[in-house]
Parts: structure tokens; C-alpha cells; sequence
């Protein structure tokens, strides 16, 4: 059992070690996660605890938990998603815990466990309350500012010496009412602990609230004699410790003044007291910069995550690099709110890993970059980090970008960013603002960029007219075929069916059973996009819908939506059950041309009244009927 025991651990620290990579992140999740399941099965048996009906029953439970939020959770809430994780590890070690301390009675229980019981309640509590804060301040539903109380380092003080004058206690000698109070003092020094630190020092917050999980659960498995847990949660805590220096040294940080609140304390004298105008830019110069760029560079942040516009960052590569630029994407290891955040937001868009750049890899390189863009950045580029002493960022390591020839910056508004300090770019004679939302500012960059640069433009009047229907549609349904997968529209499909319900519109996706090259080819297509299998209907299924439809959207589909098949005798195609697309109020063809399909009967919904063509790449298509659809949902936005 203890070789077991070790490979375990062993298959934990490899995981951690390939989630160091975006390449192996997925890899190393599943190795990590398969580790840890064999490693409670492992304890079950060696515990002679495999009958227990009531542990798989609550493993089960627990798994399912997991598996629901981590499938729902949007990216952007992943921040304090985290730090709930990082609670619940915690609390977990306290429950140990307390069974090791209650269980004193039946005698068995060594005074060594009793010690090692007690810290890990303290230390798991603390954990506990810490990361609800932490989570509370990430979530906006607790304030990101600093909150430091009259004599506050004196109630720390206080706290910490009555916590471990408790242990002492409850160690030596256990009574229900030392145990309750020793948990009390851990969740309120936790909480003590955390509120004076500010929402731009999180990311250092979560990593060592992870260090203190993994120690939690380290001391934990002292107290129960469980070799696996010790080294389990040692490898955690370890991770979480080295990850926390990372932080801080990305920050240019000193851990006991993030502790203390103190880096968010400082502003500049004039910081929020006066306007900073910089050189706003028309849309139409940005772009004509961009378009004689031969060498870009991508700076994303928390505006781009607040935006979710990170799918539009991914088109603007695509389109710049299909026209011969180099385009990278710079990200500072502070950018978001958590370790990884920018990473984990462009992973989920399929921007490749060859694109993204480390600081310390790409910040020599902005002195020779023609343009910069900058997506929800605000203090990982200012400039003030290199000489406004006396304030928050002074000393803060930053992305070079103001030494690029052009930059241009996509963020909300100019005001300072979460440390406080006015950006000093937003004034610099080569930085052009487009200030505003910046999934509508990048999607009007798109649309002019493919206009210059002759990419397949479609007629704009025909796509406003099938916007403008589809903003007033409660009922829609996507038809794809064939011609979605020759050209890998999927995403795209998601992508608008995402769109149009938020939109508040009931989006329905109908699967003809021959439609593609072999049986489920969309459902495959369609599944490998993550759209979930509840939107997937069959022909049977959706075919008398149709009549109540009010859009229905054709993509690379033919012979499958083609009404010959009811009437026209004596062709291939006649007596072919079909969708009925044609029953609908008005139907959309995103189809690459007008030609006959595989049936080579020519299809009449082409010359339908009620049918409006979008022609061409189906993939090329979308994302222009995308970028219309996504004007109209945030101007149907309420403002902030």
C-alpha cells in the first residue's frame, strides 16, 4: 500500500507539473484528478472502509457537485470559483479535525494527533473564511478595497496569540467548548486576515490561500496517520507557496504589505482628481495602422474577461496573421484576477499556444513592434511602474508597451486601474485611444480591417436586415449541413446561438439524419464545440416546429431543407423527408453558393420571398453576422 501510496503522489506532482504548461494543462488536470481518485480508494481499502455505502454514496455526491459547476461555471467567475475550492479544501481538513479531536474520548488517539488535530483546524478554518472573503471581493459582492478597521494589526495580533493559546488547549486537554472556540478565533483571524487586502493583490491572495489548503490537508494527515494525505497536501502547499513567490515577484510585491493592505494604500497625489484626455483616435486610423503593421503584438487583461471578448481577440490574430503579420499575444503573469486567468480565457478560443508569451519572453521585443494593441489592460502597461516613486506600482514589473512605434488601446475608459495610479500611456504622443466596450470596438476594428483587406464582405444592408430580424425573434432554429463542416463553422454557430440567447431568444439546433458524410457527423461537429446535447433535435423531433419559428438559419445545408423533395416527381430527390425550413417566417441561408447539392436538383427555397442569401465561406459568414448580432446585444445592454 505504500508504493501505492507513493506513485499516488508521485502521478500528483506530475499533474501539477504539466499544468505549468498550457500545452499539457489538460493532461495534467485529468492525471492530477485520476490520482487523487485512486488515492481515496486507496485509503478506503487500507482503512477497511471499501463496504462503506455511505462514503461512495457521498463520493458520488461530491463528484457530481464538482463535475455540474465545473461544466457551468462561465470563465469569468473561474477567480472566485477558485478561491471557494481553496475554502472547501480547507474546510475539509478542519472536519478531520474535529473527528480526531472528538475521538479523544474512546482513548486511542495519541497526544502527537491531538497537536497536529488542533493545528489543522486552525489553519483549515482560517483557510475556510479567508478564501469566502477573498471570493466575496473577487465577485464584487464584498468591497475590492482595502478594508482596514481601527487598531487592525493589534485584533491580528490578538487573534493569532488566542488562536494558538487554544491549541495549546485543545491539545492538552479537549473539552467541546475549547474545540468550538478555537474554531471561531481560525474563521475570524481568517477573515482579518484577508479584508485588508485590495482586489488588485488577489492573484497573490489565492495562491497562498492554496498554500494554506495543501498545508491544512498536510497537517491533517499527520493527525490520522496517513502518509498519502501528508504528502498530498505537502505537494499543494508547496505548489501554492512557490506559485505565491511568482506572484509577488510579477508584482514587484512584498508579501507582508500585500498581508497589511498596504500596496493599495498609495495613489498618486492626483490620482481620480484629474481628467486624462489622452489622443483619442478615429476607428478608421487605427485600423489604417494596423493594416501597415507587419509585426503586432496583444496585450489582454480583466477588461477583455468583463468584455468577454476574448473570441474577438482571436479573430483579430486570425485576420492579421492570414495577411502575413506577426502577431503574439504578451501576457503579464498578474493580468485578470488569478494565476493563468488570461491564459485559461484565450485557451477557450483556441488561440494557440505558439502565440503566447511570458513577460520575461517577449518584453525586449516591443521596442522593434509596430503597433501594439491593448484589449482590458490598464496596470500591466503603465508606465508609471518605472518612475512615479511613492506610489502603489512604483517597481512593478510591466509589459513594455509604450516603447512600441503605435499603440492602441481598447479599454473601457481611462480611469486608473485596481492599484489606483493614473496610466501614464493613455498620454504618450504614440498611444490612440478607442475607449468603450471592447467586444463592440474590436468587432467595428474587424468589420473595416476585412473590408481593406478584400476578405469575403457581405452586403451590409442584407446584414443589418437579417440582424434586425433576428433581434426580434423569440423562436430560431439552425439547420447545419455539409458546408458547415468543409468550412469548420461550428464555433461559429455556438457563438451565435450563445448571442441570440442572450438576446432572450429559444435557439434550437434541428439534425437531419443524412446531413453530412455519415451518421451524427453534426453531432459530432457540434459536440466537439461543447453545445450542449439538450439544443441537438432530430428530424421527428422538430419537424411540425417549424411553422412556429420565426428565423430559421441555414448553414451549409441543401438537399436536407430542399422542398423539391415534396413535389417534384420523377427526381433523386423526390419522397426524401426533409426539415421543413420552409414552413418558417423567414429563413436565412448561409450557404457557400446557389449551386444544386449532392442530388443535383436545384433548390427552390433559393428564390423564396421569405429566404434573405448570405453567400459564401459559411465560417467567414458568421463572424460577420456575428459581429452584428453582438452590436445588438450590447446595445440592449443595460448600462453600468
Amino acid at each position: 500500500m505504500v508504493i501505492l501510496y507513493a506513485l499516488c503522489a508521485a502521478a500528483i506532482l506530475l499533474g501539477i507539473r504539466w499544468m505549468s504548461s498550457p500545452e499539457t494543462a489538460v493532461r495534467g488536470n485529468l492525471t492530477g484528478a485520476s490520482a487523487v481518485l485512486v488515492a481515496v480508494v486507496a485509503v478506503l481499502i487500507a482503512e477497511g472502509l471499501l463496504s462503506a455505502v455511505h462514503l461512495w454514496m457521498a463520493l458520488l455526491i461530491g463528484s457530481a457537485i464538482g463535475l455540474f459547476f465545473g461544466r457551468t461555471m462561465p470563465i469569468i467567475a473561474m477567480p472566485q470559483f477558485v478561491a471557494m475550492l481553496n475554502g472547501l479544501g480547507g474546510a475539509a481538513s478542519a472536519f478531520i479535525a474535529l473527528v480526531v479531536l472528538f475521538g479523544r474520548e474512546g482513548g486511542a488517539v495519541s497526544n502527537w494527533a491531538l497537536w497536529a488535530a488542533s493545528l489543522a483546524l486552525l489553519v483549515g478554518g482560517l483557510t475556510l473564511s479567508g478564501s469566502l472573503v477573498a471570493a466575496g471581493k473577487l465577485s464584487a459582492r464584498l468591497t475590492q478595497r482595502p478594508v482596514v478597521l481601527p487598531f487592525h494589526q493589534v485584533w491580528v495580533t490578538l487573534t493569532a496569540l488566542l488562536g494558538v493559546a487554544l491549541l495549546v488547549i485543545t491539545s492538552l486537554q479537549t473539552s467541546t467548548l475549547a474545540v468550538l472556540a478555537l474554531v471561531a478565533v481560525a474563521l475570524l483571524f481568517g477573515v482579518l486576515f484577508t479584508v485588508p487586502i485590495g482586489g488588485a493583490d488577489m492573484p497573490v491572495t489565492i495562491s497562498l490561500l492554496n498554500s494554506f489548503s495543501g498545508l491544512a490537508g498536510a497537517i491533517a494527515g499527520f493527525s490520522v496517520n496517513n502518509l498519502l494525505v501528508v504528502a498530498a497536501g505537502g505537494i499543494v502547499g508547496a505548489a501554492g507557496l512557490i506559485l505565491t513567490q511568482i506572484m509577488c515577484r510579477g508584482m514587484n510585491r512584498n508579501l507582508a504589505q500585500i498581508l497589511t493592505g498596504k500596496t493599495t494604500s498609495a495613489a498618486s497625489p492626483d490620482s481620480g482628481q484629474r481628467s486624462r484626455t489622452g489622443q483619442s483616435a478615429s476607428l478608421a486610423s487605427a485600423v489604417s495602422v494596423l493594416n501597415e503593421a507587419r509585426s503586432v503584438i496583444i496585450v489582454p487583461g480583466y477588461g477583455m474577461a468583463v468584455s468577454q471578448a476574448q473570441e474577438q481577440v482571436k479573430e483579430l490574430i486570425d485576420l492579421l496573421a492570414s495577411e502575413g503579420c506577426d502577431v503574439r499575444v504578451a501576457i503579464h503573469p498578474v493580468a485578470g484576477r488569478m494565476p493563468g486567468h488570461m491564459n485559461v480565457l484565450l485557451a477557450e478560443v483556441d488561440v494557440p499556444y505558439d502565440r503566447l508569451f511570458a513577460l520575461e519572453q517577449i518584453n525586449d521585443a516591443f521596442a522593434d513592434t509596430d503597433v501594439v494593441v491593448i484589449v482590458g489592460a490598464n496596470d500591466v502597461v503603465n508606465p508609471a511602474a518605472l518612475r512615479a516613486k511613492g506610489t502603489a506600482i512604483y517597481g512593478m514589473p510591466i509589459l513594455n508597451a509604450h516603447e512600441a512605434q503605435h499603440v492602441i488601446v481598447c479599454n473601457f475608459d481611462t480611469n486608473p486601474g485596481y492599484a489606483g495610479v493614473d496610466n501614464t500611456l493613455y498620454e504618450e504622443p504614440n498611444c490612440s485611444l478607442l475607449l468603450g466596450d471592447a467586444k463592440k470596438t474590436l468587432n467595428a476594428m474587424l468589420r473595416q480591417l476585412r473590408e481593406h483587406s478584400g476578405d469575403e464582405s457581405l452586403d451590409p444592408r442584407i446584414l443589418a436586415e437579417v440582424a434586425s430580424k433576428l433581434a426580434h425573434a423569440k423562436n430560431v432554429v439552425i439547420v447545419p449541413g455539409y458546408g458547415m463542416a468543409v468550412a469548420q463553422a461550428q464555433q461559429e454557430v455556438k457563438r451565435l446561438m450563445e448571442l441570440l440567447e442572450d438576446l432572450g431568444c429559444r435557439v434550437r439546433i434541428a439534425i437531419h439524419p443524412v446531413a453530412g458524410r455519415m451518421p451524427g457527423h453534426m453531432n459530432v461537429l457540434l459536440a466537439e464545440v461543447d453545445v450542449p446535447y439538450s439544443k441537438l433535435f432530430a428530424l421527428e423531433q422538430i419537424n411540425d416546429a417549424f411553422s412556429e419559428v420565426d428565423v430559421s438559419i441555414i448553414v451549409g445545408a441543401n438537399d436536407v431543407v430542399n422542398p423539391a423533395a415534396l413535389d417534384a416527381k420523377g427526381t433523386a430527390i423526390y419522397g426524401m423527408p426533409i426539415l421543413n425550413v420552409h414552413q418558417s417566417r423567414s429563413v436565412v441561408i448561409c450557404n457557400f453558393d446557389t449551386n444544386p447539392g449532392y442530388s443535383g436538383v436545384p433548390n427552390p427555397l433559393y428564390d423564396d420571398d421569405k429566404a434573405l442569401l448570405l453567400l459564401g465561406d459559411a465560417r467567414s459568414t458568421l463572424k460577420q453576422l456575428n459581429e452584428y448580432v453582438s452590436e445588438l446585444e450590447t446595445s440592449q445592454a443595460p448600462a453600468e
